[in-house]
């Protein structure tokens, strides 16, 4: 495999490149008229348009993608995460055109696409379900009768569904007919498919995902476990590896359950297992991502293995280079999404240009982004600007650092989720541990982050005492409750200044 075309944009883009780069491979980056300048575009060998900004235009024509590889003689196509990634016909396209897919088969996509299909194969391996319907269920009356041999409340969800769309939560039987009328159009209007099936609803889950590897040789390992219960509409802000709750036995159970899912659909290449896990440490299968994920570098930070290099490795029809026993968890790691979104207003995306834009730098910190100062953030595509990372020895340490680096990070020019990361890293219920998916609602309001006010009145406090000396400098408190050197956090100042 010589030349890789990347069938995607931005920071995992670049993230592909990179990996590509140092083993030798030549690439190749696709762009839309938006994305003319990327950084990106730029570091590809070779780049080629194909087509206007918005991406059914552009990065979801998959047979254009294919043409352009064949035109400039790519061996491999990687899809990154997101618009073909996980779609079945463009791998199987690929695949018939003479070029090799960066990613698992068309049939491994086909089954774990559909979450009835995944159960059913993960059935078969005796992996533990979230007691609820086998198939579909369209009849109110039969649902009925489903939801009241589990018990209420139930969560009625799309087949077909991702990001929390075609999901309702149905708390009594009086609810549960236009909640599942209301489910179904959702889906439909969302995924073309109106399937839906229903599971008792898991109060206070954790949602940990487990990642494994496979090759074209019968080798499955697993890389341990991401925590991603911070969320906000049912997508994740903030992830980290190892989880601080699970045990060395169940670590290593949930671990077999995700090799054994790999299996039931003969899965290849690098894939997620996503387990809902209750207060008493029981988990379920949830589903499986056939793709590389957002957060995967805090698994190569823990573990040392470059993912991208072993799905290129693997699609290359090498064996894994490690067996299960070899593979230790070092250290802990945290990754913050820094989405230019505005976290005082219900996270609503807040596109816009960069007019600042400096990362944060110092032992143990990682930035995978596509921008730089003065690129304006497109209302094309995710608001996703960067994923910040950190490593250390210790959960608690990689706390104060992740804290530390985004107090560093300074974006100006739009308004970011850096602030409610901030708020969760310095929050009781995030460093003890004691968290699930609910943390936003339970804990998070966006007053707690409205200290603008604050913030410029300390600010014209300093000014005037900087112009009038005799005047003491305002102090805030530390963290142990004496006066701290610090006025306010670097984003806030930032954000004063712009």
């Amino acid at each position: 495999m010589k030349k890789i075309l990347v069938a995607n944009r931005g920071e995992i883009a670049l993230r592909i490149m990179r990996s590509a780069k140092e083993m030798g491979i030549a690439t190749v980056a696709v762009y839309s008229e938006a994305d003319r300048n990327a950084l990106h575009v730029r570091y590809a060998d070779e780049a080629v348009c194909i087509g206007p900004p918005p991406s059914s235009q552009s990065y979801l024509l998959g047979d254009r993608i294919i043409e352009v590889s064949k035109q400039l003689g790519v061996d491999g196509i990687h899809p990154g995460y997101g618009f073909l990634s996980e779609n079945a016909r463009f791998a199987d396209a690929v695949q018939k055109a003479g070029i090799t897919f960066i990613g698992p088969s068309a049939r491994s996509m086909e089954i774990m696409g559909d979450k009835l299909s995944a159960k059913a194969a993960a059935r078969s391996y005796g992996i533990p379900m979230v007691p609820g319907t086998e198939g579909e269920v369209s009849d109110p009356k039969e649902a009925m009768a489903v939801a009241r041999q589990i018990g209420f409340p139930i969560l009625i969800k799309a087949s077909a569904g991702g990001g929390g769309k075609g999901m309702r939560i149905v708390e009594n039987e009086s609810e549960l007919e236009q909640q599942m009328e209301m489910a179904i159009s959702e889906a439909v209007s969302a995924f073309g498919n109106g399937a839906v099936f229903i599971e008792r609803y898991v109060s206070s889950p954790r949602h940990i995902e487990i990642q494994v590897l496979a090759d074209r040789h019968g080798n499955v390992v697993h890389l341990f476990e991401r925590e991603c219960s911070i969320q906000r509409r049912h997508q994740k802000v903030i992830e980290e590896a190892p989880s601080s709750v699970l045990t060395p036995e169940v670590r290593h159970r949930m671990g077999e359950c995700a090799k054994d899912v790999a299996r039931a659909c003969d899965y290849v290449g690098a894939g997620t297992v996503e387990f809902l896990v209750d207060g008493n440490l029981d988990f379920y299968f949830l589903e499986m991502n056939t793709r590389l994920q957002v957060e995967h570098p805090v698994t190569e930070m823990i573990t040392g293995v470059d993912l991208v290099k072993m799905q290129i490795r693997v699609a290359r029809g090498e064996k894994l280079p490690f067996a299960q026993e070899d593979l230790h968890i070092k250290g802990h790691a945290i990754e913050s999404r820094v989405y230019a979104e505005d976290p005082c207003n219900n996270f609503l995306p807040d596109v816009g240009t960069l007019t600042r834009y400096k990362r944060p730098q110092g032992p143990g910190i990682r930035v995978d982004d596509g921008f730089e100062e003065g690129m304006e953030v497109p209302i094309y595509y995710d608001p996703m600007i960067a994923k910040l990372a950190v490593h250390a020895d210790t959960r608690d340490e990689a706390c104060d650092r992740m804290a530390r680096a985004i107090d560093e990070y300074r974006i100006s020019g739009v308004q970011t989720t850096l602030p409610f990361c901030r708020f969760v890293m310095g929050h009781k219920a995030f460093r003890s541990g004691k968290f699930d998916t609910h943390f936003v609602q339970q804990h998070f309001r966006p007053e707690l982050l409205s200290s603008e006010d604050a913030a410029e009145m300390e600010i014209a406090a300093i000014a005037a005492a900087l112009l009038h000396p005799r005047q003491p400098l305002p102090l805030t408190a530390g963290t142990n409750g004496h006066a701290a050197g610090h006025v306010l956090s670097a984003w806030k100042l930032n954000r004063v200044r712009a």
